[in-house]
């Protein structure tokens, strides 16, 4: 076990404080937001100090980003065992004697518990704290991929010890809902609990599971029966692949029997706002975490004028969710991408277009075919300059281009980035180097179907994940399942795609009138989940039945109301996007699997019941 001293040296002005007022100079630091976790795995005091009574509280001990930069404390309510907690009082009792007298520093006198804390802040005293120095099991990152790997393990590994490493502050979580459903909600403090309702109405956490389903970190090699452990807030920066052991930002290392990197990717940004100076940037998000979220929710709410640059997958789902509040105040929202229509580089011409309009009737003010030129801040405004001389005058800029790998270990760690798609290069069982796997966002992986490919996805993360979770334990699999993603622009319209969809590709459609349960809503309310993919992957279509309705005529042709997109190549099917059609994914998946030409995609379609009413 590694023993990381640190002395604290700061804030001092909240000895013998409240709570409250702690609280309150934690956010005057700057830390977290002002927000103190109930579950701080980094460096955590695994039960409460002398002095803390009958109340049977927990302390939680929280290290910023720099050791030194500043610490919050906090503590909250455990129903417990009694006896566990009286046994713990006592050890860490004996702890803190021998500390002392080894450290010639003044045993502490029992006091009130919060007041206790902090006196042992102004007296700088000094803690020794244990982390784990091998994890039989270490998964770098934080998302989905690193959960659902964890997950994975532990299923064919019932006594598997897993140390989860992110440099985020925050349990492992979906991201989706952070661009989709927790703008609808109705809640007030749906930024402080991110808990929301999905289209079918039942309430969910973001958090895939509560802080009580992990162990600390400390106790990972004592725990018997194994478990998941998450170290958050520390980055690793150094990989060792020979030595089979990682470095962390604060110098910790750590060995492994087997490493999966889930490193995710990190928002890109455009150069013209890079180079706009301070002014611009401390007035642009890039969208991709809880904090930006809870950021970007604050600034609608505080300014007039919101500009949104990008029209893929992220852009319009903000710009959908963001105008949908603008018709309840002042707020104006502006979308702006290079593109024609909303979804350019995925949809074909006429249904971008048709999207387009949707976006527009959400309160959204859309300029297409709009490149920026520069950006500026001038009389309390961000000027957007456009090349073809439009100006655009807003309050806050949310910058929605893409997502670039984080690849940086690879120089370290020795590992191929594929030069073409970006990412770690991994074989079909994604695997990079020896007891070493990547999934997610970070993966350029090797697709028996279709070829080699990255997919920036969730329902990718949780395949990927749980791939390399089963060969990590010697399943050796490859990756032949087709992962599918899903947008929703809000809760009437919706799509799933899955395979290749590049509007650049031939594609043909076939489309029918929708009714009122060909909706997201109506889907989850059927499904019975809104993270759709977790109900479909783990589905097989052996083989499809044709509906024998009759088509009917679609009056408006222009009214895309439900309907397939088959996208072509070779006149070989490689991707599919289903239009206000849901829970069909595996009759899709099938499709591309078996890799065969069709002579009339109409028949095809009819294999997704999309004529039925």
């Amino acid at each position: 076990m590694l023993k990381c001293r640190t002395v604290w040296k700061k804030l001092a002005p909240l000895a013998r404080t409240s709570s409250t007022l702690c609280r309150q100079n934690v956010r005057k630091a700057g830390l977290n937001n002002g927000r103190i976790p109930t579950h701080v795995p980094t460096a955590h005091m695994s039960s409460g100090l002398p002095g803390g009574g009958g109340d049977n509280l927990k302390y939680a001990l929280l290290v910023g980003a720099a050791s030194i930069g500043g610490v919050a404390y906090a503590y909250h309510t455990m129903k417990g065992d009694q006896q566990r907690y009286q046994a713990r009082i006592t050890e860490l009792s004996s702890r803190s004697q021998k500390a002392a007298a080894k450290e010639s520093v003044t045993p502490i006198q029992p006091q009130p518990p919060g007041e206790q804390l902090l006196e042992m802040l102004v007296n700088k005293t000094t803690f020794t704290f244990t982390l784990p120095s091998h994890a039989p099991y270490l998964l770098l990152g934080g998302g989905t991929a690193s959960f659902a790997a964890a997950r994975s393990i532990r299923a064919r590994d019932p006594g598997a010890k897993v140390l989860i490493v992110t440099d985020e502050p925050d349990l492992p979580y979906m991201r989706p809902p952070l661009s989709k459903e927790l703008w609808f909600s109705d809640d007030p403090s749906v930024t402080e609990t991110l808990r929301f309702k999905q289209w079918n109405g039942k309430e969910r956490s973001i958090y895939f599971q509560p802080p009580s389903f992990y162990i600390n970190p400390e106790e990972l090699d004592s725990v018997e029966n194994g478990g998941v452990a998450v170290l958050t807030g520390k980055k690793v920066v150094h990989m060792d692949v020979r030595g089979n052991k990682v470095k962390l930002d604060d110098d910790t290392e750590i060995s492994y029997d087997k490493c999966l990197i889930a490193t995710g990717g990190v928002p890109r940004n455009l150069q013209v706002i890079e180079r706009a100076g301070e002014e611009v940037m401390k007035r642009t998000t890039l969208f991709r975490k809880i904090e930006d979220f809870r950021s970007l929710d604050k600034v609608s709410r505080n300014v007039k004028s919101i500009t949104i640059i990008g029209g893929g997958f992220l852009g319009s789902e903000l710009a959908c969710a963001l105008g949908r509040r603008s018709t309840e105040s002042d707020l104006e929202v502006i979308q702006m991408f290079p593109e024609k229509g909303n979804m350019g580089k995925v949809l074909p011409e006429y249904l971008s277009n048709w999207t387009t309009e949707k976006v527009k009737k959400e309160g959204v003010k859309v300029l297409s075919e709009a490149l920026v030129k520069s950006v500026t801040y001038k009389d309390d405004k961000l000027e957007i300059h456009l090349k073809d001389g439009r100006l655009v005058k807003t309050d806050h800029i949310v910058t929605a281009v893409g997502l670039e790998p984080n690849v940086d270990l690879a120089k370290s760690g020795g590992l191929e980035v594929d030069s073409d798609f970006g990412g770690y290069r991994v074989n079909a069982e994604l695997q990079a180097r020896s007891n070493i796997w990547v999934a997610g966002d970070a993966a350029c992986f090797y697709d028996i179907r279709l070829g080699r490919r990255r997919v920036e996805h969730h329902d990718h993360a949780v395949v990927s994940g749980r791939l390399a979770g089963e060969n990590m334990t010697g399943a050796n699999k490859p990756y032949w399942h087709q992962s599918m993603f899903w947008s929703d622009l809000g809760p009437d319209v919706g799509y799933e795609a899955i395979g290749i969809v590049d509007s650049s590709l031939p594609t043909v459609g076939v489309f029918a009138k929708a009714t009122a349960k060909d909706t997201p809503k109506a889907a989850t309310e059927e499904s019975g989940t809104g993270i759709r993919s977790e109900s479909e992957t783990e589905d097989t279509a052996t083989s499809a039945v044709a509906s024998v309705t009759p088509a009917p005529v679609v009056e408006n042709k222009d009214d895309y109301g439900k309907g397939v997109i088959f996208y072509l190549r070779d006149k070989v099917v490689v991707g599919i996007i289903l239009w206000n059609v849901f829970n069909r994914m595996p009759v899709a998946r099938k499709i591309i699997k078996d890799g065969e030409e069709h002579a009339d995609l109409n028949e095809v379609a009819k294999l997704f019941n999309i004529h039925e009413d």
